[in-house]
């Protein structure tokens, strides 16, 4: 575990380091130098940090995750996920289907938040969103309904030609409350390009968040890592988060998100051989928590795609918040990971590292203590 007596193991802090524990925003070169911290010191600093502006409490949510569809018109070569309309195992749910699931996960499971996602589904029209979220509010008012990604919505928009804030209004009106933060994966170019077909790019995910925001929808902020990417596209995606967040303040958390590599085409073509090293994710936390520092304070740790330890040690590196139960989650389970957890499980595996358990809802307000 991460220590926080930082005095104590540093005897000559670098720059970056100093800068980070003084308060001040770290720049695009203070990024690239924590890359060659020493990862203890990093992760001890991160540690400080994360006290010092979210103390001991470490939240989650009960979330329902809800795949409508696993039909794509994208063929990303990071997904395991996505199907053709013509394979066997594809599949669209229908309204009904989708009201029954969140029956059961509202009343068998207790969840709070229904995180609905799904593919880039070529032949579904608006209304079948608008019915999707209209029927599980008529059914469950209370429950909050986190659907659709920035690269859903703009998908949406371009497929039935409306605006991406005709979308979104539409949407809002019938219920919607959040957008996850899927689909941002990296946003430079020449990486997303080689991992993203036939998604948004970067900017677009980006203003279509920023358009959310404006109309009063949070969403969530992701960034898929250890993949193909270097130091300098990571720390280009943090920034471009976080000067998003100061203009909008739209933002629930930040979520680092470790590829998954198998039964992906990116393992298939030997692009890549193995996933990235603990050391490397835990860094990947650590750094986000400094970059982000004081615009955007929830660094969340998805332990679907970390693995429980893992993500103990990460929330001593930076994270606050381990995202949630994720039940009956499908994209990772795809790529090879363990998904759904509970409650108990949740609360045990903070309990161990000393911290303080809290459930809370989508947008980070406490509902109960343990």
């Amino acid at each position: 575990m991460i220590t926080n007596n930082i005095n104590s193991i540093i005897s000559k802090p670098t720059q970056a380091i100093e800068k980070a524990l003084s308060g001040e925003e770290l720049t695009y070169n203070d990024g690239l130098q924590l890359f060659k911290e020493n990862l203890f010191i990093l992760g001890s600093v991160a540690d400080q940090i994360r006290k010092r502006c979210k103390g001991n409490t470490v939240t989650f949510v009960s979330s329902y995750y809800l795949n409508y569809t696993n039909i794509c018109a994208a063929s990303c070569s990071l997904c395991a996920f996505y199907r053709k309309e013509h394979e066997d195992d594809a599949y669209t749910l229908t309204n009904e289907q989708i009201v029954e699931r969140a029956r059961i996960a509202i009343e068998q499971m207790g969840a709070t938040e229904l995180h609905i996602v799904g593919g880039f589904h070529p032949r579904l029209g608006l209304e079948y969103y608008e019915n999707m979220i209209k029927n599980i509010k008529k059914e469950f008012p209370f429950v909050k309904v986190k659907a659709l990604t920035p690269a859903e919505i703009f998908f949406i928009s371009k497929l039935t030609k409306n605006s991406v804030k005709e979308i979104l209004l539409r949407l809002k009106d019938v219920g919607l409350d959040a957008l996850p933060g899927g689909g941002a994966e990296i946003f430079s170019p020449d990486i997303r390009n080689v991992i993203v077909r036939g998604k948004c790019s970067g900017e677009e995910w980006l203003d279509t968040a920023r358009q959310a925001h404006e109309i009063g929808l949070k969403t969530n902020s992701t960034m898929l890592f250890g993949h193909i990417e270097k130091p300098e596209h990571i720390i280009d995606h943090i920034i471009k988060i976080r000067e998003l967040n100061k203009k909008t303040h739209g933002f629930n958390t930040f979520i680092p998100l470790k590829f998954s590599l198998e039964n992906t085409e990116l393992e298939k073509k030997k692009l890549i051989v193995r996933e990235s090293p603990s050391n490397y994710d835990l860094r990947i936390i650590a750094i986000a928590r400094l970059l982000l520092r004081n615009v955007l304070d929830n660094i969340s740790v998805y332990w679907v795609s970390l693995g429980k330890k893992i993500a103990q040690v990460a929330l001593t590196c930076g994270g606050n918040d381990l995202v949630g139960t994720a039940f009956s989650e499908e994209i990772f389970r795809a790529a090879g990971k363990d998904s759904g957890i509970s409650i108990q499980e949740l609360v045990n595996l903070i309990k161990e590292i000393k911290r303080e358990p809290a459930q809370r809802d989508t947008f980070f307000e406490i509902l109960k203590k343990y």
